[in-house]
């Protein structure tokens, strides 16, 4: 058996590595390697004892010559490869190129192969946008309302999207959570993205090896069962499992209890945006675990073995809590990717997105006694709320679809009505199976072709974003009744706003 991965030196590609070379029938790894990456070195020295089962494929996923010496003989490929915050806020035309032009350069090769082998592409939970404590639960079919500015989200839509669309026969999404790993602190002390995860946020969190657990585990069981109607051409969310669904309060405190303190000894309620993130819980995150078995490590486990792995961090607590908010924390104002940096710059665009607007920003107390947190019982509003009731799947606020997602049987009449909630018409007149390319209306009177299944069971539907730098829900949700029942969660109806970025890729706003 051979299998071809891209993405290889990340922190989930080198877990899945881990997991691959596990497998008996394993007869050949093929690694894609952006040339000039360093770390791979590192993989070739670790597994040293498998050097002739491993070969490097030096190119880039948007290279079609690259990608058809990666797949070539393959039995199985694992695209990995992404462009993520804060690299891709900092380099968007990498993340255009990887996300969304490299998925379409290796879907383009795969299709043309005599003999296809299985493609599994990983996805990410940005997709579904922000969430708080009104819908903090989403499934795979929810809206997909990527955040205003988040090029990593609309580079990975279009890409997700190349895949769903395909002619490839067999075919996965594996639509990735918050993943925990070795690196994560020293890769977010170096940029203001920290400042954008919202104190509220819902945040399901998944370890590194469990996800390269994952991948292993699926390849074992295909080869030993037909996971045809089960898995293969459809798409899931990798969830950690109940004990992982925390906050993006919780995390910080986690992450900052090592050194001997909590979030709010290091953070203050407005260093941080309320809105535009993107987090939420899986209320379908059992489905892959049921299949395949991989949820073995629990976040508080994780920070545990973080803590046992990076002693040095433990110096922190002899260091005065005030030295650290400063040299360690507030250093980072200093980042464009900052909301301090945005208020001391005037950046209205970014400010609008994140907040609601300056006069907004300005209204949020210094004073954590002052502010809301979902853990400790109260909303965004400050009301009281149960939060430990939000966390159970059984109570979760779910959203009205047009149909009833749960169902196998699609008829005509389900692709009619979720049309017609997005404020659009299905122009189809026959309909026979998940599959068919279908054409359809959006409210805009633009017609655009997809199968059913890409937009009743994954949640896509043709707007701006899909071709270009734009964010134009806040239109969109005043006529899409699925849009507008997550968007007006953390939006007001009143909001008129286009974002978009400029041919520099600066943020840029305007009223419509």
């Amino acid at each position: 058996m051979k299998i071809s991965l891209t993405g290889a030196t990340g922190n989930m590609g080198q877990a899945t590595i881990a997991e691959l070379l596990k497998i008996e029938q394993l007869e050949k790894l093929k690694l894609l390697v952006l040339p000039g990456d360093k770390r791979f070195k590192k993989i070739i020295k670790k597994y040293k004892n498998f050097k002739d089962k491993i070969e490097v494929v030096f190119g880039n996923l948007a290279d079609k010559e690259a990608c058809k010496k990666l797949v070539e003989g393959a039995d199985y490929v694992i695209n990995l490869a992404a462009v993520i915050p804060p690299h891709s806020d900092t380099y968007p035309q990498k993340a255009i190129e990887c996300n969304e032009v490299g998925v379409k350069t290796l879907v383009g090769v795969i299709e043309e192969m005599d003999v296809q082998p299985k493609f599994i592409h990983t996805s990410t939970v940005a997709l579904y946008g922000n969430r708080n404590s009104l819908h903090p639960w989403a499934q795979v079919g929810d809206p997909l309302l990527v955040s205003p500015y988040d090029i990593y989200s609309a580079t990975k839509l279009r890409g997700e999207f190349c895949v769903l669309e395909s002619e490839i026969k067999n075919w996965a999404i594996l639509r990735q959570s918050a993943m925990l790993h070795q690196n994560m602190l020293n890769d977010n002390m170096s940029d203001g993205l920290m400042f954008h995860t919202c104190f509220n946020a819902p945040l399901e969190w998944v370890t590194a090896e469990d996800s390269g657990r994952l991948i292993a585990n699926i390849i074992k069981e295909d080869m030993t069962k037909d996971l045809s109607k089960s898995f293969w051409k459809k798409c899931f969310n990798i969830g950690g499992g109940i004990e992982n669904c925390l906050t993006g309060y919780d995390t910080l405190n986690d992450g900052f209890k090592i050194i001997g303190g909590s979030a709010k000894d290091f953070f203050e309620p407005n260093f941080n945006a309320i809105r535009n993130f993107h987090g939420v819980w899986f209320y379908d995150g059992h489905k892959l675990e049921e299949l395949f078995h991989y949820q073995k490590q629990t976040a508080k486990e994780f920070w545990a073995k973080f803590a046992e792995n990076h002693g040095y961090f433990k110096l922190g607590k002899a260091v005065p809590k005030s030295l650290i908010k400063k040299f360690a924390i507030k250093r980072l104002f200093k980042s464009p990717n900052s909301v301090k940096y945005w208020v001391k710059h005037n950046d209205e665009p970014k400010l609008f997105a994140y907040f609601g607007g300056k006069d907004i920003y300005n209204q949020i107390s210094k004073n954590w006694n002052d502010f809301g947190l979902l853990v400790e019982g109260k909303n965004e509003m400050g009301e009281e709320i149960d939060y430990d009731s939000l966390r159970k799947k059984e109570r979760a606020s779910m959203i009205d679809y047009g149909f009833d997602i749960e169902k196998e049987d699609i008829t005509i009449d389900d692709l009619k009505k979720v049309a017609a909630l997005h404020g659009g018409k299905l122009l189809s007149t026959s309909f026979d199976n998940l599959y068919q390319k279908l054409e359809w209306c959006n409210m805009d009177g633009e017609k655009f072709v997809a199968n059913a299944y890409t937009v009743l069971k994954a949640g896509h539907w043709i707007n701006k974003i899909y071709f270009e730098n734009v964010w134009d829900f806040d239109r969109l949700a005043k006529q899409d009744k699925i849009y507008s029942q997550i968007w007006y969660d953390s939006h007001d109806e009143n909001e008129d706003k286009l974002y978009y970025l400029d041919e520099n890729y600066q943020a840029r706003i305007k009223n419509l």
